[in-house]
C-alpha cells in the first residue's frame, strides 16, 4: 500500500459548486449535476477534452462512494475552478483515518477511487481540517497551449 501525497488543492482554486451526500442513492444525481456544472463553468469543448467530464464524474463517483462507505457522513463534494484546471474535492467527517493507495484488487471488490484518481487526473492529494478529511484531484479545464 502506498501513501497519498499530503497537500491542499491549488491555492488559486475557488469554489464553484458543492453537493452534500448522505446516502449512496444520491450518487446518481451527483453525476448528472456535476456534468452540467463542468459545462456551466467553462469546460472548453474540443476533441482533446471530450473525456474530461466522464473522468471527473467517474472519479467523483468512486471517491464519494468510498467516503459514504468508509467515512462519517455527510460526504461533501466540491467542484473548484482555477485558470487551467478543475479541482474535485471530496470530504468526509472521519478525521481519524489516513487515505492509502491500496494494492490492485479485482474490479468487483470496490475501493478503487484513489487508484482511479491517481491514474486519470493531473494531480491528487489529501488534507485534513478540524472536521473533515479531504481528497482532491485536478483535471484540465482547457487543452494545453502548443
Amino acid at each position: 500500500m502506498g501513501q497519498l501525497r499530503t497537500s491542499p488543492p491549488p491555492p488559486q482554486a475557488t469554489e464553484l459548486e458543492q453537493w452534500v451526500l448522505d446516502t449512496p442513492a444520491e450518487l446518481r444525481d451527483l453525476r448528472a449535476s456535476l456534468r452540467a456544472a463542468l459545462e456551466r463553468h467553462g469546460l472548453v469543448q474540443g476533441e482533446e477534452l471530450d473525456e474530461i467530464p466522464h473522468l471527473v464524474v467517474l472519479v467523483a463517483t468512486e471517491l464519494a462512494s468510498n467516503a459514504l462507505r468508509h467515512g462519517r457522513p455527510p460526504t461533501i463534494v466540491t467542484l473548484l475552478g482555477a485558470d487551467d484546471c478543475f479541482v474535485l474535492d471530496v470530504a468526509d467527517h472521519d478525521v481519524s483515518s489516513v487515505p492509502e493507495l491500496s494494492d490492485i484488487r479485482p474490479l468487483e471488490s470496490g475501493g478503487r477511487g484513489l487508484f482511479l484518481a491517481e491514474e486519470m487526473s493531473l494531480a491528487v492529494g489529501w488534507y485534513a481540517s478540524a472536521d473533515t478529511k479531504n481528497i482532491w484531484a485536478s483535471f484540465p479545464r482547457s487543452k494545453p497551449a502548443r
